[in-house]
């Protein structure tokens, strides 16, 4: 079995995780979530999202969040779909920003009300603006595998994506199983070809739980050559344009997992265990 040494876990628990929460969580509540799982040893966290408050309510107090982050002197990544919240990133002094893009331009029209095509046009812009302030760009192509709008996703669809923000510049590309219906066989083809047609990108994977085929999908993408996955605390999230979308993989899940495989993470297994009980009483959808 091809496996790797070392994976990078970068926990999207407190973005990613509470974004789609329909009861209010307390910026002091973040924080304590953010410090607990700085303590375990993350090299970076996803943390905060810049979008309009109307759209995302939970993540309004994004400024504050990134504030602290700053005081905690940790590398975090901060969710910024467009220029104004690629703007509100820089004054905040975020250190890693992301733009995400659907395969699907059914996903796009639903999320963002445009098509693929035409989100990708209005990306250019903020990777030149992001790229003029040195910020490290992540760049989330979702819907990779399937979608709740069009049913299967493509891999033309994909590389679509995946070409143009390779050649925009993105410093790593996350492909997303955004609604949680891939399955192994498709995960470990769809990486090879990527790998094979981009052998000097970073690719990350992204998996959700909805078929309980998340920590599969995660084995599945390491034999691909994948080093780097997202995970989320005590398995919170959802996204709130994939109708019956559960969490993200369990970062415990999946720290047992390569714990038990002799995968090295630098993250201390107990730490993550113990908060992840805390991070559950923060969601009503665990």
């Amino acid at each position: 079995m091809k496996l790797p040494k070392s994976v990078e876990i970068i926990e999207v628990g407190p973005r990613d995780g509470l974004q789609n929460e329909p009861q209010p969580i307390t910026t002091e509540q973040k924080k304590e979530l953010i410090a607990r799982l700085a303590k375990a040893g993350y090299g970076r966290i996803e943390t905060t999202a810049f979008v309009h408050p109307k759209w995302v309510p939970q993540m309004s107090d994004a400024e504050e969040i990134a504030k602290y982050c700053n005081e905690l002197g940790i590398n975090y990544i901060a969710l910024t779909p467009n220029v104004r919240g690629l703007q509100r990133a820089i004054e905040a002094g975020a250190p890693q920003v992301a733009v995400f893009i659907g395969a699907s331009t059914a996903f796009n029209e639903k999320n963002i009300n445009k098509s693929t095509k035409d989100s990708l046009l209005e990306c250019e812009a903020v990777f030149d603006m992001a790229k003029q302030h040195g910020k490290f760009i992540r760049a989330y192509i979702s819907m990779s595998f399937t979608c709740p709008y069009q049913g299967d996703v493509s891999f033309d669809e994909v590389n679509f994506v995946c070409e143009r923000f390779v050649k925009l510049g993105a410093d790593e590309v996350d492909i997303g199983d955004t609604n949680g219906h891939a399955n192994p066989k498709i995960v470990y083809d769809r990486f090879s070809r990527l790998r094979d047609l981009y052998p000097d990108t970073v690719f990350v994977g992204h998996f959700h739980d909805t078929w309980k085929m998340s920590l599969a999908n995660t084995l599945a993408a390491m034999q691909a050559g994948v080093e780097k996955f997202d995970t989320s605390i005590g398995g919170l999230g959802g996204c709130p344009y994939s109708p019956g979308a559960t969490g993200n993989v369990a970062t415990e899940d999946v720290l047992r997992m390569l714990s038990e495989m002799g995968i090295d993470t630098g993250l201390q297994f107990d730490e993550v265990t113990r908060l992840a009980p805390f991070a559950k009483s923060l969601s009503t959808r665990v």
